[in-house]
């Protein structure tokens, strides 16, 4: 007994062990399962169980879980967590899943978690006959002739099945009848092709139309059927042409005629019956594409339209063959020639051409010179086709026919200025005879060509302008312009200055003009104290062959500016400075002239107007000093407290934008009037040796302004004579020395009087806006330099 417990226990443990080795086994390896179901079945049908195939109990699929993996979409199956039963969840199509393949299958995943298991299980859904076979046309209609030959195979369409193997289309069938039977032509995979095959002749006069029913069957049981209905119609055998009901057609149609205007209608029969019978119209062959184009034909009625224009011009007659052809199966024609008599209307403009022509026509051109050789036609015919050509009577060209019919010259009337116009538009008119009458016209242009017959002309004659001093050198001072009636390079200008090389020195020798612009450069710097004025002429000349020319006077005047600061005459040292020693009593009363300083400035007007102002003094009480005349003055008598020399700075400033300055210093010195007495005699005999020193400065300076200004003289005074304004000049020079010099310029222009006026000014005197800075407008009346302060 013990013995035999051993045994079983041992046996008990090695069922044990190979229990486990199969289970380590069975969770290493993926196990594959398949099922089949059918299409169409309803949800909650039973597939198959995942887990009692798998050897899964209830407890291992509670502790592992069971689920379904497929792809992105969601199958349609689904598997009970409790028991692993795989069952339908959705619709199965199989025609939708897997279309026409004999084969069709679902791939699924079973996943099991810890240990992580995948079995993979295969659907295979099987087919139902759920669909019938369907023929593409529900009715086929076949012509046949009767003339057609037994054995004669005609192919019809083959019937469709959704579903797949032997449940798709596997025979046909024919209803029963004498003439046809069915061939059905087997190109596997399903596809089964029917065919009418003729037995017996057909016979139209017997039977026009023969019904057939075809009907197709699939292998289901109970089998599927669809059906399609075959007429075939017998056609007749065409053995009579068509024939025209006229010998021969014959019609006229005026040009121009509308379109969808009737021109004629053919007829033609035919013995036949049905189609063979029934006649259709069409052009021949050998009709072109002009009849085409111009006319249409009703291929039903025979009626011939107009259906493009019709123009008599380009062809007065058309002959159209026309086809009548039946309608048989075997065509037969017959053709007749329709002629087409075109009648001729005034519907063509008369047409201008111009044969040779002359674009450009020198000015010069003698009367009768030829422009234009022009001829005119007029494609219609008789009294449409004569035409007349005239051209308006305002040019200077006329139009004279030739002795060639319908040509005319187009020439010159008169002599022609470019200048005056440089282009004629001439207008031809061609009119013909007919009925109403038509006309055209024709505009051609005549250019005049530039003969070189013009000097060129300045703006103005002479020029005259102002110019301030201390130009830079290479500055343009002044331009020239000159103008040319003529056209293209005679009208091209160049400038230069005519020189006289024969005089040094000259103005001319430094400046110099742009040849084109006509624009005047000085190469040199202008300074109004040594040169005031100066004339030059320049010479415009256009290119032109042969060249023709221009002189133009140019007079320039140099207007001042503040370039010279005043200079002291007085007083003077020996040493050149401008310092001085006085010497007066003590006892002199108020208003007593200790001096008076004395300057000179080389400008002009404003810049030569010169102010005093005393700029350091000792005592303010003791001296004054007049702004214009330099002088100075005791203010008050002087007193014992007063010390006995006094030094006095004065400043002497012209009047210009940028003030220049000179200063001078006097020293007073009060001295007892017996030592002034005695020093007077001394210094009465310097002041003499001064005075003449002086003098004769002031001599030299007052000569040289002298001449310079006769010079201007003698120059306005030609200016003034050469012009036609009627205005007079008078030059006053005044030399008149109180303090500072005084220059002035004065003249009449108009009922104006204008003064160039040197430092001093009359207060009277205004600045006329516009004018040259140094130029004053005066009052109708005279005044001397003196009044000018």
């Amino acid at each position: 007994m013990e013995q035999r417990r051993h045994e079983t226990r041992r046996a008990r443990k090695k069922w044990t062990t190979i229990t486990m080795l199969l289970v380590a086994f069975w969770s290493s390896v993926s196990a594959q399962l398949r099922y089949s179901v059918l299409e169409e079945v309803p949800e909650g049908t039973v597939v198959g169980n995942i887990a009692k195939d798998l050897g899964l109990d209830k407890t291992t699929l509670k502790e592992r879980g069971i689920r379904i993996v497929y792809g992105s979409t969601e199958p349609p199956f689904i598997v009970r967590q409790d028991d692993g039963v795989l069952y339908v969840e959705g619709k199965i199509d199989r025609e939708e899943i897997c279309e026409r393949r004999k084969v069709c299958t679902i791939d699924l995943k079973t996943v099991l978690q810890n240990p992580l298991e995948i079995h993979h299980v295969v659907v295979e859904i099987l087919d139902v006959n759920d669909h019938s076979p369907v023929f593409p046309q529900k009715e086929n209609i076949l012509e046949v002739s009767e003339s057609a030959l037994p054995g004669a195979k005609f192919q019809l369409q083959a019937a469709r099945d959704a579903d797949s193997g032997l449940l798709s289309v596997q025979q046909y069938k024919l209803s029963n009848n004498a003439h046809f039977r069915l061939d059905v032509k087997d190109r596997g995979e399903d596809r089964k092709t029917p065919s009418l095959v003729l037995e017996k002749p057909l016979d139209r006069e017997s039977v026009k139309s023969h019904v057939l029913l075809l009907t197709a069957l699939d292998g289901g049981k109970p089998p599927r059927s669809g059906n399609m209905t075959i007429i075939v119609n017998v056609s007749d055998v065409n053995d009579n042409p068509p024939v025209f009901s006229q010998e021969s057609y014959t019609v006229s149609l005026k040009e121009n005629s509308p379109v969808g205007t009737t021109v004629i209608q053919v007829n033609a029969t035919d013995l036949d019956e049905g189609p063979n019978g029934e006649v259709e119209y069409s052009f021949g062959n050998d009709v072109d594409a002009r009849s085409r184009e111009s006319f249409s034909l009703n291929p039903l009625t025979g009626v011939i339209v107009v259906a493009g224009a019709i123009d008599f011009e380009e062809n007065s007659r058309y002959e159209i063959d026309v086809q009548a052809s039946d309608k048989g199966t075997a065509t037969l024609n017959t053709e007749k020639s329709v002629l087409i008599n075109i009648v001729d209307i005034n519907d063509n403009e008369p047409e201008i051409e111009v044969t040779s022509f002359s674009h450009v026509l020198p000015e010069d051109s003698k009367p009768g010179t030829t422009v234009a050789l022009i001829s005119v036609k007029d494609a219609d015919s008789g009294l449409n086709g004569k035409v007349m050509c005239y051209i308006n009577n305002d040019l200077p060209f006329l139009l004279t026919p030739s002795l060639q019919n319908n040509m005319y010259s187009l020439v010159t009337k008169t002599v022609l200025d470019q200048e005056q116009k440089s282009q004629y538009n001439v207008l031809i008119i061609a009119k013909d005879a007919g009925e109403p009458s038509l006309h055209s016209e024709k505009n051609i242009k005549v250019d005049v060509s530039d003969v070189n017959d013009n000097v060129p002309e300045f703006s103005q004659n002479p020029y005259t302008f102002y110019v301030y001093e201390n130009n830079a050198p290479g500055e343009k001072i002044v331009s020239v312009t000159a103008r040319d009636k003529d056209d293209g390079s005679n009208a091209i200008i160049s400038y230069q200055i005519l020189r006289n090389t024969e005089v040094t020195n000259m103005p001319t020798s430094f400046i110099n003009v742009n040849s084109e612009a006509g624009d005047i450069v000085a190469l040199k710097s202008f300074d109004f104290e040594t040169l005031k004025t100066f004339q030059f002429q320049v010479v415009a000349s256009d290119s032109g062959s042969p060249s023709l020319s221009s002189n133009v006077t140019v007079n320039v005047f140099i207007l001042d500016q503040n370039d010279n600061a005043p200079v002291i005459l007085y007083p003077v040292s020996s040493n050149g400075s401008a310092e001085g020693v006085e010497e007066i009593p003590r006892n002199v009363n108020a208003g007593h002239l200790v001096t008076k300083v004395r300057a000179y400035d080389a400008d002009i007007g404003y810049n030569g107007w010169l102010l005093f102002s005393l700029q350091e003094v000792t005592d303010h009480s003791l001296f004054g000093l007049d702004r214009y005349t330099g002088q100075i003055r005791t203010l008050r008598s002087f007193t014992e407290t007063d010390e006995a020399e006094h030094k006095l700075v004065i400043l002497v400033k012209d009047n210009g934008n940028v003030s220049l300055s000179a200063t001078a210093t006097v020293i007073v010195k009060l001295v007892e009037p017996k030592e002034a007495f005695a020093a007077s005699d001394v210094k009465s005999a310097a002041k003499d040796d001064e005075d003449n020193n002086a003098t004769f400065y002031l001599m030299i300076t007052l000569g040289s302004v002298s001449v310079l200004f006769i010079i201007s003289i003698i120059v306005l005074i030609a200016m003034q004579c050469s012009r036609s304004t009627d205005y007079t000049s008078k030059y006053l020079p005044e030399t008149n020395y109180d303090g500072t010099l005084c220059h002035s310029i004065q003249y009449r222009s108009g009922d104006k009087r204008y003064m160039l006026v040197g430092p001093r000014m009359s207060i009277g005197s205004t600045i006329v806006p516009g004018s040259h800075a140094n130029t004053l407008v005066l009052p109708d009346r005279r005044r001397t330099c003196e009044e000018v302060r």
